[in-house]
């Protein structure tokens, strides 16, 4: 606040801060944009104007991010010309017959396209929009199809290969610091959500931020698969990543199992070395100049302890031995990865001995991808069918931005929100274009006046799409900018086709977003239900011993479906049975039935019955929650059988694959029946 001399208040001027990272990637998308026209107006190509647009709608901030989507963009357009030279000209006397193919074709792709949630993806998405744009503008003169092809081909596929060799030239911020910054953001994270959870919290940050932590997880991985196109050492920095996954997997099941017997013992009395032991784990997680050489005392405390505690045999004493060994393996988990994630982006190659050689994996729905497959053909056949019972002269332009937008957003729950802020920029935008081309563009003469004329807007406009909160509003303010100005080799300022043009684009978006609404928004907690059911059937065929075992996959695949889940918790109502299906709670059993799996071969005939006995109740259990849909109580009858196999592992000599069995099935017992007292045999002894 400043006060003038004549004493009144006045406020100051806001300080107008320019990143030069986004500035360099809005330069340098302008430079590609330049090069595309020159090029597009000198080899004469009909619509300078969707090279121009494809510039845009292909630009990526992270270099890394671009290059491996740019032979499947190729790959998508090539795809999707070939589909429309081979439909438009032999169903062009069927017009219904020839919207059906084009409309089933495109939900084809955006199935493959959510399905395939890498950057693959961008090649049924491609295929898909550009069929659709191609066809579609001429669907009622279709004599000249080949031909129209050929010149878009030329026009998007010029657009992305300057886009392309300008990134890297002018090298746009790379993937591998994004990444970096991304995993000791969630170390961070984690650290404090551990000290609080251990320290009596537990229930109220699990619910507030497990979910999220599991999202970071696999977001990484989407991140590393862009490394490769990176830099000259980006194996070795992927490899880094993919085990940087593995050990991020398991720091949420471990924190919040350790978390789990810490809330039991609470409830029955704690142990005064375990109490002082997890005052100096806290103390180290909240420490902010923790140092790592400080982990491995407190990792050898817990198993010196835990060992102590599993010597007396007692329920007290097993469940503390469970805490400490739950903790050890956590902060090793938690020291390994900050390790990986320091290293992330060095020079050199790291021990591959010790790196998993396979991808995390990645689950996926064939119903899910279904649904957004259907939901885009019976949107398309609709706008088709506006248009033609209209005969609407623009609907063809209609049903392309409806396609190219349905597309776009095919692969979200509920694309409406998103739509909806597609057309309030678009809105915002048409102002903007109607003043360059009556009042801007009729006085520039050349094409070096005309750039120097655009470049005040699209750098603006491309400074937006770098900003991560803001860049869905740069796609409908270029549609809107480029197509309504419609640039052409000679300067056309017709005020009825710029007014055609715009209601075009409107009545797309807004038939888009009608087709949405009606679609697809009830389709977000039908689909958080359906990753539940299929993490249900996982685990299902996990614990079932004549299924093959691959427990890294499943671990993958169980965290990332608890992070897809996290995005689609917060429209659940607080009543929801969503919130009844602990999906951590699945994970931490998930990884408890792995070590009983391995220590089947390692104990005599009767305790491998009991385990036996104890896998397969499990694996009906979950069968039952898949067939009913919901999160069923677990059976009494399967706490007497781990009760049972319990009492029959603390008679054995404890080796090591048994000691896991055994600390297994106290993790089970104490997720599945969080409140039952002392096994009986206890009682009996």
């Amino acid at each position: 606040m400043i006060v003038t001399l004549t004493g009144r208040a006045r406020r100051p001027l806001p300080s107008l801060h320019v990143d030069p990272q986004k500035l360099l990637f809005s330069l340098s998308t302008l430079i590609a944009a330049i090069a595309t026209l020159a090029i597009a107006f000198s080899a004469s190509l009909p619509r300078p104007w969707w090279a121009l647009l494809t510039v845009y709608v292909t630009a990526q901030p992270m270099a890394g991010a671009f290059r491996p989507k740019v032979l499947y963009r190729l790959g998508g357009i090539a795809t999707g010309a070939l589909v429309t030279i081979l439909l438009v000209p032999n169903l062009q006397n069927s017009p219904e017959l020839l919207v059906l193919c084009l409309a089933a074709w495109t939900g084809f792709c955006i199935y493959l396209a959510v399905l395939d949630r890498t950057p693959r993806a961008f090649l049924f998405q491609m295929a898909a929009f550009s069929s659709a744009v191609i066809s579609f503008p001429y669907l009622d003169d279709p004599a000249n199809i080949f031909e129209t092809t050929v010149a878009r081909v030329q026009e998007m596929t010029l657009a992305i290969l300057c886009v392309t060799a300008t990134h890297a030239l002018l090298q746009p911020w790379s993937a591998t610091p994004v990444i970096r910054a991304r995993a000791q953001s969630f170390l961070g994270h984690a650290r404090r959500w551990a000290a609080e959870a251990l320290g009596s919290q537990h229930t109220r940050l699990e619910n507030d931020h497990r979910r999220m932590l599991a999202a970071d997880v696999t977001e990484l991985g989407m991140l590393a698969i862009h490394l490769p196109f990176d830099q000259r050492w980006a194996l070795a920095t992927q490899r880094r990543v993919m085990a940087l996954q593995q050990q991020l997997a398991g720091i949420l099941p471990l924190a919040s199992a350790a978390a789990n017997r810490l809330d039991l013992l609470r409830d029955a009395g704690m142990p005064p070395d375990l109490e002082l032991l997890l005052d100096d784990i806290v103390a180290w997680l909240v420490g902010e100049d923790s140092r790592l050489d400080e982990v491995g005392p407190l990792v050898r405390r817990c198993e010196r302890l835990a060992t102590a505690c599993e010597a007396q045999r007692d329920w007290g004493s097993l469940l503390a031995a469970s805490a400490c060994v739950r903790m050890a393996e956590f902060l090793s988990a938690l020291a390994a990865s900050r390790r990986l994630a320091d290293r992330i982006g060095s020079p050199g190659r790291p021990n591959f001995k010790a790196v998993p050689a396979e991808r995390f994996a990645l689950a996926r729905d064939h119903g899910v991808a279904a649904l957004a497959g259907l939901a885009t053909m019976t949107a398309i056949m609709l706008y088709c069918a506006v248009w033609i019972l209209l005969a609407w002269p623009n609907g063809s332009a209609t049903a392309a931005f409806a396609a190219l937008i349905t597309c776009s957003f095919a692969t979200q729950d509920d694309p409406a929100p998103v739509i909806g802020r597609y057309l309030l920029a678009t809105l915002k935008t048409f102002p903007l274009a109607a003043l360059y081309l009556f009042v801007i563009l009729p006085r520039v003469d050349g094409f070096e006046m005309l750039i120097i004329t655009l470049a005040p807007a699209l750098l603006w406009m491309g400074y937006i799409q770098a900003d991560p909160k803001r860049s869905p509003e740069a796609l409908p303010m270029f549609s809107c900018f480029i197509v309504a100005m419609g640039f052409l080799a000679r300067f056309q300022a017709d005020f009825a086709l710029f007014l055609n043009t715009g209601l075009a684009q409107l009545g797309g978006i807004v038939a888009t977003l009608a087709v949405t609404k009606l679609f697809r928004s009830a389709n977000v907690l039908w689909t958080a239900r359906r990753i539940l059911r299929s993490n249900w059937g996982e685990l299902t065929q996990l614990a079932d011993i004549r299924r093959p075992f691959l427990p890294q996959r499943w671990t993958a695949m169980a965290v990332d479906r608890l992070g897809q889940v996290a995005a689609r918790m917060a429209v659940a109502t607080p009543g929801d049975d969503l919130h009844a299906a602990d999906g951590l709670a699945d994970l931490r059993i998930g990884r408890n039935i792995i070590p009983l799996r391995r220590s089947l071969p390692h104990v005599p005939h009767d305790e491998r019955r009991h385990l036996g006995v104890v896998l397969s109740s499990l694996s009906a259990f979950y069968s039952a929650r898949w067939s009913e849909g919901r999160a069923l109580a677990p059976p009494a009858a399967l706490l007497a059988q781990i009760d049972q196999a319990l009492e029959g592992l603390l008679k054995l000599a404890l080796d090591e694959p048994r000691r896991g069995a055994l600390r297994a099935l106290i993790g089970m017992r104490c997720n599945l029946f969080p409140q039952a007292g002392a096994p009986a045999w206890e009682g009996a002894a």
